[in-house]
């Protein structure tokens, strides 16, 4: 369950980075996690606003995220109500977007300079982060272009690297695959798999070690139906919270 929550927390980041642009769509974000029943959630990008139904034991969760407002509002078609809670506010400004903190929490970046990788023009950046009260510091390439990391260096001695290999066809989108390759200290490597959908600027796949598959399928471009991110007339507002803990009320 944890990992689940893991994965659709991506997608939600992912839908929320793409609901900062000009491209509107909803899809159905598939979760595929071995051994388990697939769970599937679905997604509305609007302008400058994302809405998530996921679908609990308890009945149906609605969320609906305003990044550049930071704001975030819950529904419970349920018992009708509603909460909002104050979220981190994003900036639509390109200068920040480039920024591999634009999508980190105490994080410090700085950059390096411009690099071309694999043929890929790239910022090269240094992160520095906090872990058991030391500074840790990793080094990215990121593609200008896609901001994608194409190189990274890990403070355990690891690296990886994402290559371009082809074009295809995916969920009836046309896109990029991408394979990366983290290489461990003791000589072992594993492979993940990344589909890029050029139009949306988000990644529609991502094929994980150990058969995890996270994925947008049955997606539909174009403006969506602005009724979907407002608050019912008939729901009820419940107090305003501090932290996401308290929104757990909303499941029963």
């Amino acid at each position: 369950m944890i990992v689940k929550s893991l994965f659709l927390t991506i997608f939600i980041t992912s839908a929320v980075n793409a609901g900062i642009t000009d491209k509107q769509f909803s899809a159905d974000a598939v979760i595929t996690i071995p051994g388990e029943p697939k769970t599937t959630s679905k997604l509305y990008v609007g302008n400058n606003v994302v809405r998530t139904e996921v679908q609990t034991p308890n009945g149906l969760i609605v969320d609906i995220v305003y990044p550049l407002k930071g704001k975030l509002i819950k529904l419970n078609p349920q018992l009708k109500q509603y909460i909002e809670i104050p979220i981190e506010k994003q900036t639509e400004s390109l200068q920040t977007k480039t920024n591999p903190c634009y999508k980190l929490q105490n994080a410090n970046c700085t950059q390096l300079g411009e690099e071309s990788i694999n043929g890929q023009k790239t910022q090269k950046w240094q992160i520095v982060t906090q872990q058991q009260g030391r500074n840790t510091r990793t080094l990215h390439w990121v593609d200008i272009k896609r901001q994608l990391a194409v190189r990274e260096f890990f403070a355990d001695g690891s690296m990886a690297e994402m290559v371009l290999e082809k074009n295809e066809t995916v969920n009836k989108r046309k896109a990029e695959k991408w394979v990366r390759t983290l290489s461990r200290p003791d000589g072992s490597t594993v492979q993940s798999f990344q589909w890029y959908d050029p139009q949306l600027k988000i990644s529609i796949r991502e094929e994980l070690p150990g058969g995890f598959v996270r994925e947008l399928k049955n997606i539909k471009t174009g403006l969506q139906n602005s009724a979907l991110f407002k608050i019912p007339e008939n729901y009820n507002a419940m107090k305003p919270v501090k932290n996401m803990n308290q929104t757990n009320q909303l499941k029963r």
